[in-house]
């Protein structure tokens, strides 16, 4: 019997264990997370805003492991591709005749000082929900100690994590606001970012809508002004391209959304990488082992219409997911493998629970309708990572508020 590894429960692990669990074969697969559940990615904004409950974006694993699969929650250490081993930091050590790598992200501080110390992460539910915690707690020290900077909200970075996240504490700047004791105006929300080219996944015309609505809520924008340290309760932003001239910008929240790199193991395991992510062979696999797939946040697939790697998003993952299943299924019957192909189908941005703006295809859509459709794509996830069940107990249904 052959044995089918797969290291991480996210977008693309999951997708690949559910094509193979529907697959016979003369195979035993083993599932290895940190975690024992599975969490949407995408959703982290909303539990570090507070829109949303973790329990909202995550499931159980267990509910996905059925047949001759076992689940190991560990975190993994290392990979040995010559031996064919994974080292486990549970001290266990799995052989695998082949091998999905789908670990996850971390975030990219880009060399900057003080990122580590100085500012909230959010990476994964533990971190997003520190972040909104964060936010309660600085909103109730103001109600004593009526400090300005603990109504703060600074955002370091404008990409895609950055503006929805904005979109997110901006429906709940009420409540912010009533913990705090104060109007709703009085949270001053803020973003930094290096370039003036916001959102450059979308025409300018819909990503300077999208701008341009969180600006009307009221949402300061620094753009142009590239990130030069984190200090305590202070983001240092240059603010004078020709002189190199500093300025200081105050708050109580600092949130660091930047960018993100694959996870640490690949450069640990001696693989070829840059920031954490492998660019694989045309069939996703390891350019040196046909039997180890790359996957995910971790692999770096070339769009020759671009010239540049595809951005990782779950829409590629859940497909490189399935792509790599199908190729395992294949070998194992001493069949050729298939290259990965990729078309997006488009891509949404929520600016809050009821506004949205992105395209659909070729299609642009905006406000209220690009909400709805926005939640579709949510239940859509859930239901190739989680099913049915877990898409109905889980999913976006709110569709109308």
């Amino acid at each position: 019997m052959k044995e089918i590894v797969i290291l991480g429960a996210g977008y693309a692990g999951l997708k690949a264990l559910r094509r193979l669990q529907a697959s016979k074969g003369d195979f035993h697969i083993t599932l290895v997370d940190r975690n024992d559940y599975h969490y949407e990615a995408t959703d982290l904004h909303e539990v570090a805003a507070g829109t949303q409950p973790k329990e909202k974006i995550t499931f159980a694993i267990a509910d996905v492991v059925k047949g001759s699969t076992t689940f190991e929650q560990s975190e993994v250490k290392a990979i040995d591709r010559k031996d064919q081993k994974v080292q486990l930091s549970n001290g266990k050590s799995l052989s695998y005749d082949y091998l999905i790598v789908s670990l996850g992200f971390r975030s990219e501080s880009f060399g900057i000082a003080g990122v580590a110390d100085n500012a909230l992460e959010m990476v994964d539910v533990k971190t997003a929900e520190n972040v909104y915690q964060h936010i309660i707690d600085r909103m109730k020290d103001y109600a004593s100690t009526k400090n300005q900077d603990d109504l703060k909200i600074v955002v370091c970075g404008a990409g895609f994590t950055g503006i929805e996240l904005l979109g997110a504490l901006e429906d709940n700047r009420k409540k912010f606001a009533s913990i705090a004791g104060v109007e709703p105006q009085e949270i001053q929300l803020y973003c930094v970012e290096a370039v003036t080219r916001l959102l450059p996944m979308f025409d300018e015309k819909l990503a300077d809508y999208g701008i341009s609505t969180l600006k009307n809520w009221g949402i300061n924008f620094l753009t142009g002004k590239p990130i030069k340290e984190i200090k305590p309760d202070t983001v240092v932003y240059q603010d004078n391209k020709e002189t190199g001239a500093t300025k200081e910008l105050t708050a109580k929240t600092i949130i660091w959304t930047t960018g993100v790199s694959g996870s640490n193991v690949m450069e640990a395991s001696g693989f070829s990488q840059r920031r954490g992510r492998v660019m694989v062979a045309a069939d996703l696999t390891d350019p040196d082992f046909s039997n180890v797939y790359i996957i995910g946040d971790v692999s770096a697939v070339m769009d020759a219409k671009s010239g540049r790697p595809y951005p990782t998003t779950a829409q590629i993952a859940l497909s490189m997911g399935e792509h790599a299943a199908k190729n395992i299924l294949a070998q194992l019957k001493g069949d050729t493998t298939t290259p990965f192909t990729f078309k997006s189908l488009g891509s949404v941005a929520s600016i809050g629970n009821t506004h949205a703006f992105g395209l659909v295809g070729k299609s642009a859509v905006k406000g209220y309708p690009a909400s709805f459709v926005k939640k579709m794509i949510m239940d859509k996830s859930l239901l190739e990572t989680g099913g049915i069940k877990e898409m109905l107990s889980k999913g976006r249904f709110d569709l109308y508020h």
